[in-house]
């Protein structure tokens, strides 16, 4: 009897096991804080991401279309580094911001960012 329990015991844990290793990672990790940019809408207009994801590409909805001028002045006040991009989806030069508090000036144009 004892050795049933035993074997019982050890294959539902290989069975959590099994189970836990097969869950798709979760899609929800994030870049925990906010990343500020300003934008020209009418004026100086500041843009906010809360808690952005992490792992993929944010197009800043206010400067996305080419003939708008592109966004500057990013503050990174989340846990993860941002790299901002020039262009859209990524693309063109990019600019490493380190996390919590990483920042440049109004000189620094971007478009899009992504943290890691």
């Amino acid at each position: 009897m004892r050795l049933r329990r035993a074997t019982t015991a050890a294959a539902t844990a290989l069975g959590a096991l099994a189970l836990a290793l097969s869950l798709p990672a979760s899609a929800a990790v994030a870049a925990t804080g906010t990343f500020t940019y300003v934008y020209e809408g009418g004026g100086p207009q500041l843009g906010v991401l809360v808690d952005p994801p992490s792992g993929e590409c944010i197009t800043l909805p206010e400067v996305a279309p080419g003939f708008l001028p592109p966004a500057h002045s990013p503050r990174n006040h989340t846990g993860s580094t941002a790299t901002v991009f020039t262009g859209a989806d990524c693309d063109g030069d990019y600019f490493t911001l380190r996390p919590n508090g990483g920042h440049a000036s109004e000189r620094l144009k971007l478009r899009s960012v992504a943290f890691s």
